[in-house]
């Protein structure tokens, strides 16, 4: 039944079911919108795109483990006059991934299944986060603290993430341009700084849970317009400074390499904020990794430059290589997404995550 569902799943995902699919007018991203919580917690439907994305860091009895858990909710171009309860109107997609260089690297999980009215084993919550896909969950209790569960072949974790800091707003005041056109744009908040605890077990670990704790962050943004035509992907990055800190940069790269699109957002640690405009950041790639699977190349090592900021230049170092999430049983990418420390003169300032999105094929958001 559960390959049932995710198959399904991936052919409304990709167009292949039966049925005419008419025009959606997909909500427009606009500046001057107010962000109002807890409502922009949860689920924002009439939007084509949106994510919840937790990533961090782990210790587990003294050793490193990166961690993410990503909740991708998508509505379709299907008729929404269509009555039928079958009609893929809405998907979500799920990802679960734990790097752990010292077991041999990373074990990735993914599942997919269509929103189905009256079907509780999927479904999202549009007043909170509350997600849930045949089993797996991630929802937001009264008390602001985020639980994420996972149990699958390889990933199975059971985690809690409690804030510390109040909310990022990215962008202006959560309006997040990604090009020069005005539309392509988000809406989009991080929580920086969430402090975790709970447990996971892995392969390698046995039948026993590992008690953990660490530290996350979490990105929710949503769209119906992103990408440019020239664009292919991006480069993106979220990091908890070990200062209580926390950096946002990303950019969106066209078909030659080049930078279309770039900004970034740092808080210190007495928490004030400031915004980068494109031209005060660049990314500037180090290593490369190939991967062995796909021919990917990636990135993986790269140089961050903030201007305005003395000294300005950072180095993003890769936990490990090879941390490429292959989910084209699910949305279709390849990608990597992998933790990373951010170091200054070859010291650790920081640790997070850094995604490398399009080297494999190009992305269309």
């Amino acid at each position: 039944m559960q390959r049932r569902h995710f198959l399904i799943a991936l052919a409304a995902w990709r167009g292949l079911l039966p049925g005419p699919a008419a025009a959606v007018d997909f909500a427009p991203v606009l500046p001057g919108r107010r962000l109002v919580f807890p409502d922009d917690f949860g689920a924002h439907p009439d939007f084509r795109t949106e994510w919840w994305y937790a990533t961090g860091w782990l210790d587990a009895n003294g050793e490193e483990i990166g961690f993410q858990t990503t909740f991708f909710r998508s509505r379709s171009g299907h008729d929404a006059d269509n009555p039928s309860r079958f009609a893929p109107h809405q998907l979500l997609f799920a990802h679960a991934a734990l790097a752990r260089p010292a077991a041999g690297g990373l074990r990735h999980e993914q599942r997919a299944a269509r929103v189905v009215a009256g079907d509780a084993a999927v479904g999202f919550a549009t007043d909170d986060t509350d997600l849930h896909l045949h089993g797996w969950a991630f929802r937001r209790d009264a008390d602001g603290s985020y639980r994420a569960r996972i149990e699958a072949d390889a990933v199975k974790l059971e985690l809690a993430l409690a804030p510390t800091q109040t909310i990022l707003l990215q962008g202006e005041a959560g309006f997040s341009r990604k090009g020069a056109d005005p539309e392509q744009a988000s809406y989009y908040y991080s929580q920086p700084q969430l402090a975790v605890s709970g447990r996971i077990r892995l392969e390698g670990l046995g039948e026993r849970w590992q008690t953990v704790s660490g530290r996350a962050w979490l990105d929710h943004e949503w769209s119906s317009r992103v990408l440019d035509r020239d664009a292919v992907g991006w480069d993106w990055i979220g990091i908890n400074l070990d200062d209580g800190g926390a950096l946002m940069a990303f950019r969106i790269r066209g078909g030659d390499g080049t930078t279309r699109w770039a900004a970034a957002r740092w808080r210190d640690a007495r928490g004030r904020e400031r915004n980068f405009a494109g031209n005060e950041v660049r990314f500037t790639p180090l290593a490369q990794w190939r991967s062995p699977r796909t021919g990917a190349n990636y990135p993986v090592r790269q140089r961050l430059s903030l201007g305005g900021v003395e000294p300005g230049h950072f180095e993003l170092v890769p936990l490990m290589d090879d941390q490429e999430l292959d989910s084209r049983a699910s949305t279709g990418a390849v990608y990597w997404e992998g933790a990373v420390t951010l170091q200054r003169d070859g010291r650790r300032i920081g640790r997070g995550y850094l995604e490398l999105v399009g080297y494999h094929r190009p992305m269309a958001l």
